[in-house]
């Protein structure tokens, strides 16, 4: 048997093994009841975020030297997820904010462990738009999209590397097929990514409604993202793919609420005031 017929044929078995994989790796989400293909137990997502947690904030600058901002944001957090059925979860959340001045973004590691950058959340004008961006981080660790994203990576990693095998030859280029390889992988996981944001929209307006916020905080938000971007889109619309007419689909998530909830512009503002004054350096001794 010549070479090229056992690559295909070592191809073929490789695909079927990532395929095996994937499909045999299932399980029921215990809060939105969705049969989903994770290979992780909630207990090693909850294990994977908090040791991943230190590197991701030193990526940011490290976690924000600001107790009461730290704080400020645990307690908003926690009680969107008290006040919804992310408490139903097994997930354990913690919410950091990061030093980063310039990064606009949000962002959620498996089991709980959930950042908002200090650039981000000082574009903010009131609790509900932080409720919104919370809530919205929240869903992605209910909804265990970090897992499944994990999940179809390792099968499309198999899938690839099957391609490069059964097309290689001798004299072929390992760098094009590589990228080739990861080409596809980003596609798939844009793909994916889209659906998952757009499910983190609806659960996260929800949630913020529960809470008892105005979900029209999550509409504003994206109002001031899209404003920030200028020339250059956020961070936030990089590692959260932003579809056409997003903010439309979510002003009509919000319509569809309960009228009503708090803004909270004034604790809001109180408490990035305090930010502000304590970052500001004393004035001279002029005695």
């Amino acid at each position: 048997m010549d070479r090229s017929r056992w690559r295909l044929i070592l191809a073929v078995l490789v695909a079927l093994g990532g395929i095996v994989t994937y499909l045999s790796s299932r399980s029921v989400n215990p809060v939105t009841g969705e049969v989903q293909h994770v290979s992780l137990s909630p207990q090693q997502e909850i294990a994977l975020g908090v040791q991943s947690a230190p590197k991701m904030a030193a990526e940011f600058g490290g976690e924000l030297a600001d107790p009461a901002i730290q704080q400020y944001v645990e307690s908003v957090g926690q009680s969107v997820v008290q006040k919804s059925d992310a408490a139903k979860s097994p997930y354990q959340y913690k919410f950091h904010v990061l030093t980063d001045p310039k990064t606009l973004n949000a962002f959620a590691l498996p089991g709980g462990q959930i950042f908002i950058t200090w650039g981000l959340l000082s574009k903010l004008s009131n609790e509900a738009q932080l409720a919104g961006v919370l809530g919205h981080e929240i869903f992605h660790v209910v909804g265990r999209h970090s897992a499944e994203q994990m999940a179809k990576q390792g099968l499309t990693q198999s899938l690839a590397g099957a391609a490069v095998m059964a097309t290689s030859n001798d004299i072929g280029s390992a760098a094009n097929n590589a990228m080739i390889a990861q080409f596809v992988t980003q596609m798939i996981g844009l793909k994916y990514g889209r659906q998952d944001e757009l499910e983190s929209d609806q659960h996260g307006v929800e949630y913020m409604r529960a809470a008892d916020y105005d979900p029209q905080g999550m509409v504003q938000m994206m109002e001031i993202l899209e404003r920030s971007g200028g020339s250059r889109q956020p961070e936030f619309f990089s590692s959260h793919p932003s579809p056409e007419h997003r903010l439309a689909i979510l002003q009509k998530l919000a319509s569809a609420q309960p009228a009503g909830g708090r803004l909270n512009e004034a604790q809001f503002r109180q408490a990035m005031a305090a930010r502000q004054q304590s970052t500001v350096p004393a004035a001279p001794d002029s005695r």
